[in-house]
């Protein structure tokens, strides 16, 4: 071993070796935009100056979406020391000029990588190298890894993953990690102190309820990943993110679709991360994208994931605990059908099945106290709790409310 590896390894195994995470990173959900949902493996520094462009010129990087993360397949090979190298083809400047770029722009840029020998795409994993990569992250001024869990055949995921966490945190830059192993290990019951998000199933797909089964492997339309976030909520808050997956949002489903996906990863407390081509995106996608009242809910500062209060037929009705005794409402209509939906808060009791009632803190009270409602997509006023709610629901399409507490007539 070289005389750099040899100290690397000797400082990972020092008594000054870090035992958590970055603090005070991803006190919200992260928000931003990763390359791997449409373009995959055919990505360069020319598509990522462009999308950098337009994440600022459209308006996106000030709705919050300050993440540039490259997905699989930036790698060259590794110089005689064992420091990776971008593919100087796809990436002739190098990664610290495309950093620099990114960075002149009020953004801040991601990479990927995997803890296995290979990635998912065949390119060299850090196995082995999880020092030296961080090392070469921080020179670059990288701010976010993905770090996936492909070719990882007799690795201990809680080892894996803590090997990168005190690599990242020796190399010193502040780095959000997000944790890619599909849920398959129950990262939610270990991760707090190692990463900042967790991906709890395995890959989306566009399209609403579906699974593509890949042999070994599937993906799943947005329905299933819904479905599959059951139990989890309760280990998600600021800091520690549970990780439905990338958005489909601007893929290829219908504009309801596309509303209902966004509404939901924003009830679901759950990173935004915008996965289409930002380049060719309808002006309809991107009103979606940055809506800023919706964006509000998923950043509330409480960080509360969403819980589904009930069911009625292909009708769910979800509720979210936001900070001032507010509170974020969904009524999503799962089926193929035009829906009537009726809500009479006076008669529901809206307590959150999961977390501590101190005070009441999560108890809405609607028997006893008004709340307006104002339509987050429509951008108006919907009367108050007073009296039933009453609304129309496309099918595959979601009514999404902020329910604000009254209080002598003043809104709290």
């Amino acid at each position: 071993m070289r005389l750099l590896g040899l100290l690397l390894l000797l400082f990972a195994f020092s008594p000054w070796s870090f035992a958590n995470k970055f603090p005070d990173l991803a006190l919200t959900p992260p928000m931003g935009w990763n390359s791997w949902n449409t373009f995959a493996c055919d990505i360069d520094e020319k598509l990522i100056r462009e999308t950098a462009d337009i994440m600022v010129s459209s308006g996106m990087r000030d709705a919050g979406y300050v993440y540039l993360n490259l997905d699989d397949c930036w790698h060259g090979e590794r110089d005689a020391d064992g420091f990776i190298h971008p593919d100087p083809d796809r990436f002739p400047s190098g990664m610290k000029a495309l950093a620099d770029y990114v960075h002149q722009k009020g953004l801040k840029l991601g990479i990927y990588s995997d803890a296995g020998d290979q990635t998912c795409g065949g390119k060299p994993g850090s196995n082995g190298y999880e020092y030296q990569d961080a090392l070469q992250y921080a020179r670059w001024g990288i701010d976010y890894l993905k770090y996936d869990w492909c070719n990882t055949e007799n690795l201990s995921a809680h080892g894996a993953y803590r090997t990168m966490r005190d690599a990242l945190r020796h190399a010193g830059r502040p780095v959000v990690f997000s944790m890619c192993e599909w849920g398959d290990n129950q990262p939610w019951l270990w991760a707090q102190d190692v990463g900042h998000l967790w991906r709890t199933t395995g890959d989306i797909i566009n399209c609403w309820d579906c699974e593509v089964d890949h042999g070994t492997w599937s993906s799943w339309g947005i329905m299933r990943i819904l479905d599959m976030q059951q139990g989890l909520r309760q280990y998600a808050g600021p800091g520690h993110w549970n990780d439905p997956d990338m958005m489909e949002v601007g893929n290829g489903m219908s504009a309801d679709e596309d509303r209902a996906h966004f509404s939901l990863w924003a009830m679901l407390a759950s990173p935004l991360i915008a996965g289409n081509d930002l380049r060719q995106m309808s002006p309809e996608t991107l009103a979606i994208l940055t809506n800023a009242e919706v964006i509000a809910v998923n950043q509330d500062e409480l960080g509360v994931q969403a819980f589904k209060y009930k069911t009625e037929g292909e009708i769910e009705y979800w509720f979210k605990p936001l900070a001032n005794k507010s509170w974020a409402f969904l009524i999503l209509n799962r089926g193929d059908k035009v829906a009537e939906a009726e809500f009479d808060f006076r008669q529901e009791v809206v307590v959150d099945p999961d977390l501590p009632l101190t005070g009441n803190k999560y108890a809405a009270g609607f028997a006893n106290s008004r709340y307006a409602i104002r339509d987050l997509w429509q951008q108006q006023m919907k009367g108050t709790t007073k009296t039933p709610l009453i609304v129309t629901v496309q099918p595959h399409s979601v009514a999404m409310y902020r329910l604000t507490r009254i209080v002598n007539d003043e809104l709290h």
